[in-house]
């Protein structure tokens, strides 16, 4: 089964390579779609539906933690699975993006294969 992914980083170059990780890891990645700040995302996920989010968290207009209030606020997007991505990885802010909601949490710079771990446990996916 083929996932599609909603990536939200303010640096098209960094929703490229997270992209580009998520195919070299072979997690099965199905429709990619992308966004620039939570603002943007929030829209695109009025029309648009997924079956998990990577958010960095430092972007412009509706950060990252913004932006995973404002999905855990909406009646119809509060269950998708969150994964935040960030050149932060101190246990304090990963315990607050957790807090807030966030099923997962990957520091940059991550490898292919933490990447697909991280994603099939957010997921649930197994190897049945």
């Amino acid at each position: 089964m083929a996932f599609r992914v909603l990536i939200v980083d303010d640096s098209p170059a960094m929703r490229s390579v997270i992209r580009r990780m998520i195919e070299m890891s072979g997690f099965e990645l199905g429709e990619c779609l992308e966004a620039s700040q939570g603002q943007e995302a929030c829209a695109l996920l009025q029309n648009h539906w997924v079956d998990v989010i990577l958010t960095d968290i430092c972007m412009p207009v509706m950060n990252g933690e913004e932006f995973v209030c404002c999905l855990k606020k909406d009646e119809l997007l509060r269950n998708i699975p969150v994964m935040v991505v960030s050149t932060d990885g101190s246990e304090h802010l990963v315990q607050r993006m957790l807090a807030l909601g966030a099923k997962g949490y990957v520091k940059k710079p991550f490898y292919p294969e933490g990447m697909r771990d991280e994603l099939e446990r957010v997921l649930g996916v197994t190897d049945a």
